[in-house]
């Protein structure tokens, strides 16, 4: 069966986008920091050897992405094809989506809410990881019970501002540590959620 994971890098101090986040700055002022962990040194494409090559190899054998409107909206739903990957893209919402959408046949608005997302997602990724993002859409998936795994890059940065991944949660979530990877450019954390509450 498919699991969901939240796939963040995230600064020391709890930000996943840097001060002055909007659409004309998407992730904000030198947001790229939080990612250099997974890219070439020349930044121009992923990284495929060593800890890092493994872990975005992870990333791209996802079989589909629930991801947040905000998110996919600043970067114009990565073009229907996230990152290249050829996966369905399920986008939780109550409004309909903008008209860009229709040239995107891997894009799916759902407007009855993020359980409805996630288990059409997880159907739509053949036993394969969901890849989640966006930091409301993960509240929301923590909240509704049904994230099933947190995988946090954290970035040896303080940002000092921005976007915080748990700003607000309605109560305590118990995680297990299920792998740590150390490395210079970021210390990588999976988590199961073993306290789903909802």
């Amino acid at each position: 069966m498919a699991t969901s994971v939240l796939f963040m890098s995230m600064s020391v101090d709890g930000y996943i986008a840097a001060p002055n986040d909007r659409p004309d700055n998407p992730g904000g002022d030198d947001f790229i920091r939080l990612h250099e962990w997974g890219l070439t040194p020349d930044g121009q494409d992923f990284r495929t050897s060593g800890p890092a090559g493994e872990l975005m190899a992870e990333v791209g054998s996802t079989g589909a992405v629930v991801a947040g409107r905000r998110t996919v909206e600043q970067v114009d739903h990565w073009g229907g094809d996230h990152h290249g990957r050829g996966v369905p893209i399920f986008v939780p919402s109550h409004r309909p989506p903008g008209p860009t959408v229709v040239n995107y046949p891997l894009v799916t608005y759902v407007s009855d809410g993020i359980v409805s997302a996630m288990e059409q997602a997880k159907a739509a990724a053949g036993g394969r990881d969901v890849l989640v993002q966006g930091a409301y859409t993960a509240r929301r998936a923590i909240e509704a019970g049904v994230l099933d795994e947190i995988q946090i890059h954290l970035v040896p940065v303080l940002f000092g501002g921005g976007r915080r991944l748990f700003d607000v949660l309605p109560s305590r979530v118990e995680l297990e540590v299920l792998r740590v990877v150390d490395t210079p450019e970021a210390t990588h954390l999976r988590y199961r959620v073993t306290d789903k509450g909802a």
